[in-house]
């Protein structure tokens, strides 16, 4: 169970947990994704979902499935699916917002799963402590990952969102540094849009791992608008072969720390 995190918005949390779930679902494991960004859920849009609703099964709602032919299905929960339309407003105090997010980690059938992976809104209120509590009744969840933006002003979210983290005892996995440069396709030359080198100080400063620096790449926002597979369709892009390497990463960063448990139960995660 993986949170995907960041105390700014707009810095491409979804994105990042779209490509992570699509690049482990190439790999052939089971992915669940739990969209906790109530007021502005994005990940059925990235994959085509907007016009799918939920089902109520006998062991609890039924995701929403992506399908890909010989993978298995990416298993998928939103506040999206659960609304008359694309543009009816959430307008709900606090103690609502909890109350659905308690029931989509308790009422939810997931099935059996490799990696939950958990999208939620900007910032360290309601809808964080709110899942941080729940998952924790369950068991221990395996790290957050932290995005970011080289700029300095989302750094500086950041680095509430990594307060948040150590005061709720939870492991961070590293950092991501998206929309790092955009490389001109013609001429090779980057271009720091957004300043560069953020990330990586935020790491060092931070005593964090700095997992990626991914480029802006406008295939992936054409492939997230549209509901697209950017995994399967540009293997060939210098950023598919960054979020492989990343999805690698991570994925034995969480299998040693499993490994490790195993081998001393009472280790904590």
């Amino acid at each position: 169970m993986i949170y995907i995190m960041s105390g700014k918005g707009g810095v491409g949390k979804s994105t990042v947990t779209c490509e992570l779930a699509l690049s482990l679902q190439d790999m052939g494991l089971k992915v669940g994704i739990l969209d906790i960004d109530i007021c502005g859920p994005s990940i059925p849009r990235m994959f085509g979902m907007n016009s799918e609703s939920v089902k109520q099964g006998v062991n609890g709602w039924v995701p929403v499935t992506f399908k890909r032919s010989e993978k298995p299905d990416i298993r998928v929960m939103s506040i999206a699916f659960l609304l008359r339309g694309n543009d009816t407003a959430i307008i709900w105090r606090g103690p609502k917002k909890n109350a659905m997010i308690n029931q989509f980690l308790v009422d939810v059938d997931w099935g059996e799963l490799d990696y939950l992976l958990i999208d939620t809104p900007p910032g360290t209120s309601d809808e964080h402590i709110s899942v941080v509590e729940g998952v924790q009744n369950f068991r221990n969840p395996d790290g957050v990952i932290l995005v970011t933006t080289p700029q300095a002003i989302a750094i500086g979210d950041v680095r509430r969102e990594i307060t948040f983290c150590r005061k709720g005892n939870l492991k961070i996995l590293g950092i991501i540094e998206n929309m790092a440069g955009y490389v001109c396709e013609h001429c090779s030359e980057c271009t720091n849009i957004f300043s560069s080198g953020g990330g990586e100080t935020l790491a060092k400063h931070a005593d964090i791992e700095l997992l990626a620096s991914i480029p802006i790449e406008p295939k992936i926002g054409h492939c997230c608008d549209r509901g697209v597979n950017f995994v399967e369709l540009y293997q060939d892009s210098e950023a598919f072969r960054i979020i492989e390497e990343l999805t690698k990463k991570i994925k034995n960063k969480i299998e040693e720390d499993c490994e490790r448990c195993t081998q001393n139960p009472e280790m904590e995660m």
